[in-house]
């Protein structure tokens, strides 16, 4: 009997609270910020020009270090190392700089894609000791020599990028590179004076000098900032503007003063 006479009183409870919770009203949408927007890319044709130049040290290059090696690689890498991280050529010439463009991002793509960076091992040294590429790209890896290698690079100071050992001859591999741009050592743990630059960028406008200091980049008519680096060196730029169909020469000079020592470079 009691029951019964509760079910009145529990039926408009029930009915009440029911219809608190159908007109709560939804709690606030949090706050998101709209993505950043992308540079804009220039529309229609593009017209190209080239930049080219060299890039020289004057004065007298200090005497590059060397490391002793071991018994065990001595047949294949000789007995001391040379450290590679300064490669200075006939007249100055200042061989594996990179340079690029600042404003490189907001360009059109390029005619033709930059090649995939290799770095190879060769006689107990990563060739090239410096290298640019594409950050996010892929960074091909080589062991050229008889001999157990491994590559471990790393970001920034202590950013552990990939480590990897390579014991066989001929063998290869890819590795992703990080994707925002910046500077990845690269070392071998096995034989410690094998060290390498790698030097990103979020766009495709960039090279390294050759051996005789040289470089030439196609990119599109307009005012460029083209920004030479070197490990050793300090950053410098040159605004220059570009027609098409036109060469612009665009030489870089540093002097023996402004060199540090070998991985203390920003």
């Amino acid at each position: 009997m009691s029951s019964l006479r509760l079910r009145p009183l529990l039926a408009p409870a029930l009915l009440l609270a029911a219809t608190a919770c159908r007109e709560a009203p939804p709690p606030p949408a949090p706050s998101v910020a709209p993505p950043a927007a992308a540079a804009p890319r220039p529309t229609g044709p593009v017209k190209w020009g080239e930049i080219e130049g060299r890039v020289v040290l004057t004065g007298t290059p200090p005497q590059a270090s060397s490391a002793p090696t071991s018994a065990t690689v001595a047949s294949v890498c000789g007995d001391q190392a040379e450290d590679r991280s300064l490669v200075v050529g006939g007249e100055g010439a200042l061989a594996h700089a990179v340079v690029s463009l600042q404003d490189g991002a907001g360009l059109a793509e390029p005619e033709m894609p930059a090649p995939q960076p290799v770095l190879d091992q060769k006689q107990c040294h990563y060739e090239p000791p410096a290298l640019a590429a594409k950050a996010g790209g892929e960074l091909l890896l080589r062991n050229s020599d008889p001999l157990v290698h491994n590559v471990r690079a790393q970001a920034g100071t202590n950013r552990s990028v990939f480590n990897v050992a390579m014991p066989l001859e001929g063998m290869t591999l890819r590795r992703p590179l990080p994707a925002e741009p910046g500077t990845v050592q690269v070392r071998c743990d096995v034989h410690p004076w094998m060290r390498a630059v790698v030097r990103t960028f979020n766009h495709p406008y960039f090279t390294t000098t050759t051996p005789d200091g040289r470089f030439r980049m196609r990119v599109p008519e307009g005012s460029h900032t083209l920004v030479f680096w070197h490990e050793r060196l300090p950053e410098a730029s040159r605004t220059v503007t570009v027609r098409a169909g036109e060469t612009v020469q665009v030489d870089q000079t540093w002097g023996v003063e402004a060199l540090r020592q070998a991985g203390s470079g920003k």
